[in-house]
């Protein structure tokens, strides 16, 4: 700050100068890097009633529109109000009217409060819109899968949601467990790839006691493609008086289970599946690093 004082302390005389290097027809541009004054304000200053060389008044369409937003500027109105009323960008405002003074603050706390909140609204808008994009440019970039690439989806996502035989516990069945839509289609898509028979499937709804337990068994039902009897009893978690759930709604559905019977074959063949990707994969982490 100090330095900044003791740049502009002879104000006259950068005035002086300032008015008469305007009145020989420089721009502010011009003027501002004649003067070395990097300061908008002190520039604002130093040409206050110093009207733009001709020159710099280039005609164009938005001509009315510049003339209307210093009339409203003069008026006192903020950026805000005059880009609502002439429908024009905050940036061609700012250019237009910046050797204005500055109007009066006349927003109310709740005014205030309300445009922030407006403009943090439009900016979340485009951020969900831009989500959007990036998740369909993705969606679309995979096409069809072929049976080898979907068979080693399914290997990892068994692998990941899947029931898992223990060294100290040998239990060799084949059972999923998962609440999302997508990942319950693509599973079931992946036994059939497997010619797993729908008879050997078993399904079982777990879900919270308070939720829609009807509604939650009719829409795994229909999204299996499952008749009633291939359902064991549904398995309801106790409320808890103490905690508040967040999981509630049309879209809590709770967790569907497929059970695969007669299945220590087809465990053993994914577990050895598994094993065969994680070895590819060191064998080209092993190739790359030589």
């Amino acid at each position: 700050m100090a330095h900044a004082q003791g740049k502009y302390a002879d104000f006259e005389g950068l005035r002086e100068r300032a008015v008469a290097l305007r009145r020989a027809g420089l721009s502010r541009r011009q003027i501002r890097d004649r003067l070395h004054v990097d300061n908008n304000d002190i520039l604002n200053r130093l040409l206050e009633g110093e009207p733009p060389p001709e020159w710099t008044k280039r005609p164009n369409a938005k001509d009315d529109l510049r003339h209307r937003a210093r009339e409203l500027r003069l008026q006192g109105w903020t950026y805000d109000q005059i880009q609502v009323e002439l429908g024009c960008s905050k940036s061609s405002i700012s250019l237009w009217v910046r050797d204005l003074p500055k109007p009066e603050h006349k927003r109310s706390p709740e005014e205030a409060a309300a445009i922030a909140r407006r403009g943090w609204e439009a900016k979340l808008h485009l951020r969900d819109e831009e989500r959007q994009r990036t998740k369909e440019s993705a969606k679309q970039s995979i096409g069809n899968l072929s049976a080898r690439e979907l068979f080693l989806v399914g290997v990892g996502l068994y692998w990941a949601e899947g029931s898992k035989d223990k060294p100290y516990d040998r239990r060799e069945n084949v059972t999923f467990v998962n609440s999302d839509p997508g990942m319950i289609q693509v599973y079931l898509a992946w036994l059939d790839l497997l010619g797993i028979e729908h008879e050997r499937l078993r399904f079982n709804v777990m879900i919270h006691e308070n939720a829609d337990v009807t509604g939650a068994e009719q829409y795994w039902a229909r999204l299996a493609g499952a008749e009633r009897s291939m359902f064991n009893k549904t398995t309801l978690k106790k409320h808890n008086p103490k905690t508040v759930r967040k999981n509630v709604g049309d879209s809590y559905r709770g967790c569907l289970v497929i059970k695969v019977l007669r299945g220590a074959d087809l465990y053993r063949r994914i577990e050895g599946s598994w094993y065969g990707i994680v070895e590819s994969t060191r064998e080209a982490d092993q190739q790359n690093r030589t």
